[in-house]
């Protein structure tokens, strides 16, 4: 079953750019301005899809002088490929696509 946090989390990762983050930081830590050159965003609107990131818990920093790391926490993605996994397998054992309530 879907949570709140769930949907948060879909809507999070509904953005294209958020998402372009997330598969780029799948890959390795990256700083803002490794960020900034791969998505080619501006800095203030990378910084503002970083902070939406860290708010939900998908990504946490890492200082190291004056520039902040960014590194992906996997396991708050297969929380929400869980529960997105038992809706598909429930849906399977029930036969949900076969049946059918009839409309009054």
């Amino acid at each position: 079953m879907l949570t709140s946090a769930d949907t948060d989390l879909i809507r999070v990762l509904g953005d294209p750019l958020r998402l372009r983050v997330v598969s780029l930081l799948a890959h390795e830590t990256l700083c803002t301005t490794h960020l900034v050159e791969e998505t080619g965003a501006r800095q203030t609107n990378l910084s503002n899809h970083l902070r939406v990131l860290r708010e939900a818990g998908v990504v946490e920093t890492e200082p190291c002088g004056r520039y902040t790391y960014y590194r992906l926490r996997p396991e708050v993605l297969e929380g929400l490929a869980g529960a997105l996994g038992e809706l598909a397998a429930t849906a399977r054992a029930t036969g949900a696509a076969d049946r059918r309530r009839p409309c009054a």
